[in-house]
C-alpha cells in the first residue's frame, strides 16, 4: 500500500527536492532565519530537525567513531561541510535541552508577483517556551439550579 507517501513533494523530482532542502538547510544554519514559501518551509522543518537530532546524538556520544558517523550522515544530507561544522560545533548547544521543536514557522502575506503564500522559518531559542493557549471557560448551565426561572405555558391566553 502507498498510504501517507505523498508528503512535501514540492512538484519536483527527488534529486531536485533533495538539493533544494539541502540549500535551504544550509541557509537556515548560516543565518538562523530565512524567508521562503510556506510549502518549502513546511518541507524543511522535518528535514532540518532530523539533522539537529544527529548533532545532538553526536554531542552526547562518548565514542569518537560515533561522532564522526553522525557528522558524516549530516554532511550526506546537507552537502555543505561548513554548515555542518557550524551546526555540530556551535549551534548544537542551543538544542541540548529541547526535546524537539527546534524550528518555528511564521506565515506572511502572499508574494506580490505570483500570490504564493510566504513564511519565515527560524530556529527556536533554548529558553523559549512558546505560548500557552488560552483555556475556554465553560458556560454555566441554568438547568437544575434553584435560582433558574422555569417557563410555564400561559394557559389563560389559550383559546378554549
Amino acid at each position: 500500500m502507498r498510504h501517507r507517501k505523498h508528503n512535501h513533494i514540492l512538484g519536483v523530482k527527488k534529486e531536485h527536492r533533495e538539493a533544494l532542502l539541502a540549500n535551504l538547510a544550509t541557509a537556515l544554519i548560516t543565518y538562523g532565519r530565512i524567508e521562503t514559501t510556506l510549502a518549502k518551509a513546511k518541507a524543511l522543518r522535518p528535514f532540518i530537525e532530523k539533522v539537529i537530532t544527529l548533532a545532538k546524538r553526536a554531542n552526547r556520544s562518548e565514542v569518537g567513531e560515533q561522532k564522526l558517523h553522525f557528522r558524516r550522515l549530516a554532511i550526506a544530507r546537507i552537502r555543505d561541510v561548513g554548515a555542518v561544522k557550524v551546526l555540530f560545533d556551535e549551534k548544537v548547544s542551543e538544542f541540548l535541552k529541547r526535546e524537539g521543536g527546534y524550528t518555528r514557522i511564521y506565515k506572511l502575506v502572499p508574494r506580490r508577483s505570483d500570490a504564493s503564500p510566504m513564511a519565515i522559518i527560524e530556529f527556536v531559542s533554548a529558553d523559549d517556551t512558546g505560548y500557552k493557549k488560552a483555556r475556554k471557560r465553560r458556560a454555566k448551565k441554568a438547568v437544575g439550579r434553584k435560582d433558574a426561572v422555569k417557563h410555564e405555558p400561559n394557559l389563560s391566553a389559550a383559546p378554549h
